[in-house]
């Protein structure tokens, strides 16, 4: 019984199975983890935490299980961060081998992430005992006390799956989290932070961390899944999330902030409020957040953002044209996008875009007016993928006939089109290295007349931007050429 006390959390991002986010070098510890081993800390377990972030294989899980003895071993993804909703197979494959390990070892293995509740049968034959469906922490207690008592029928407890006379059972829904301030802030203090801050020192200079102020998102987009938080849209008071973002300052002395919503201040009033008690703190600090076009087209909204720190917004852009944000059902315009993009940069805000190639019935029309799009509009960063069709979107009802053997990707930059489209998977690869030299070019070219205009006002950084046309040009000539070839193949 003493063993049921100890549960040894842990999760199955493993950044270095996932070779461009390794390369990039911006790694952010498992939040969704921390929160829910907070709460069981919080009910009077004993909870240890195995990070698999830089961790080289998940052999190295036995050694966390044999010196903590847990009675639970649960593997609880960080719902978060968008890597773990791609659901990737290298990381799949970790999450099974740690399944049986656990297993050998006498745990009651417990698994909560994106990928296990689509494929829960999978998981519970791969080694875990339950499946949390959805939004985990109330239920992970909630299963534990059941378990810790005796409890044999966990039929009613909501939001789980398991194996009931060797056949998988599901219960009902829980409903979602709405007062978000009750939950204890994360279990910062289980996290060794040393080689994070590490890492984002190497790469880009400074060291951030990573903050959820909302879960859920309203909106429909038929590409997106949403299985952990669903389609209600919660939000933690402004409050609150100042007393995480002073203790992440004193505590680890973080520079930079990424607040991890799916949707940042959609709240009425909510960024203005923030921004109030930014000031009134004396809290300085830059930050990045995902929004939409729609959301910012207000200047007050995009004021406050400024005010409070906000220093790049990443929107999901997704296409230059109107007809396939239309079939995505992504309920913005392409002005909207131009309007927000505007505003935000008056501001000194840096506007990013995601990016989508491959939606069904994108033609070359299509594809030439994003690229206008981009052009046109110089983001401050753009990150390009393909359509990519997950379990329970209506995009996935529509093309899920026309998927083979392969559902998922390896890791996060193989960009495989796994359906039948306009163009062949490698034309789609091939554009996405066609896309980033042109904008890159476009960018050296604005720097450089930027330079010719105010040559008395320019600075090294200026200049090596600029010069950076020389390379750009010729080789977004090539990357073009290599595009029409395989246009035409």
């Amino acid at each position: 019984m003493e063993r049921l006390n100890n549960i040894l959390f842990t999760h199955s991002y493993f950044l270095r199975f996932d070779p461009k986010q390794w390369a990039q070098g911006q790694p952010y510890p498992p939040l969704g983890t921390l929160y829910a081993a907070s709460l069981m800390r919080q009910n009077d377990y004993q909870v240890s935490l195995f990070d698999t972030m830089f961790t080289h294989t998940p052999d190295e899980v036995v050694a966390a299980i044999d010196e903590t003895h847990p009675g639970f071993f649960v593997i609880y993804d960080d719902g978060f961060n968008y890597l773990t909703k791609m659901c990737l197979t290298n990381m799949r494959e970790a999450a099974f081998k740690m399944c049986k390990m656990a297993k050998a070892r006498g745990c009651k293995v417990i698994v909560s992430s994106s990928d296990s509740t689509d494929r829960f049968k999978d998981y519970l034959q791969e080694g875990a005992d339950f499946v949390i469906i959805g939004e985990a922490e109330h239920t992970l207690l909630e299963l534990a006390n059941a378990i810790k008592g005796g409890v044999e029928d966990f039929s009613g407890i909501h939001g789980l799956a398991y194996l009931q006379q060797q056949t998988p059972v599901k219960t009902a829904a829980r409903p979602v989290l709405k007062e978000l301030d009750t939950l204890p802030l994360p279990a910062w203090d289980l996290v060794d932070i040393t080689p994070y801050r590490e890492c984002w020192l190497k790469h880009k200079g400074y060291f951030s961390l990573n903050i959820g102020t909302t879960r859920g998102c309203p909106f429909k987009c038929n590409w997106c899944a949403k299985p952990i938080y669903g389609n209600r849209y919660n939000s933690r008071s402004p409050e609150d999330v100042i007393t995480e973002i002073k203790l992440l300052k004193d505590n680890f002395k973080m520079d930079h902030i990424w607040f991890c919503d799916d949707i940042f201040g959609l709240k009425p009033g909510w960024v203005t409020q923030f921004a109030l008690l930014v000031e009134h703190e004396n809290l300085k600090f830059r930050y990045k957040i995902q929004s939409r076009a729609d959301l910012l087209l207000e200047e007050e909204t995009v004021r406050a953002l400024a005010a409070s720190g906000c220093d790049n917004v990443w929107i999901g852009a997704e296409s230059g044209s109107q007809k396939v944000l239309d079939a995505m059902d992504k309920g913005i315009s392409v002005q909207q996008i131009f309007t927000a993009t505007q505003l935000m940069k008056k501001h000194g805000i840096k506007p990013s875009f995601f990016i989508q190639f491959g939606y069904p019935g994108e033609t070359k029309e299509d594809i030439t007016q994003t690229i206008g799009m981009i052009n046109n509009l110089l983001p401050y960063e753009i990150g390009i993928s393909v359509s990519y069709p997950l379990p329970g979107t209506l995009f996935y009802e529509r093309v899920k006939a026309d998927l083979q053997q392969k559902t998922n990707w390896t890791d996060s930059d193989e960009m495989a089109l796994m359906f039948s489209n306009t163009f062949s998977t490698a034309y789609y690869k091939q554009l996405h290295r066609y896309v980033h030299q042109n904008y890159h070019a476009h960018l050296a070219k604005y720097n450089l007349v930027k330079l010719l205009n105010s040559p008395f006002k320019t600075n090294i950084k200026l200049i090596k931007k600029a010069a950076s046309v020389l390379y750009h040009a010729p080789a977004m000539i090539v990357e073009r050429y290599k595009l029409n070839q395989l246009e035409k193949a």
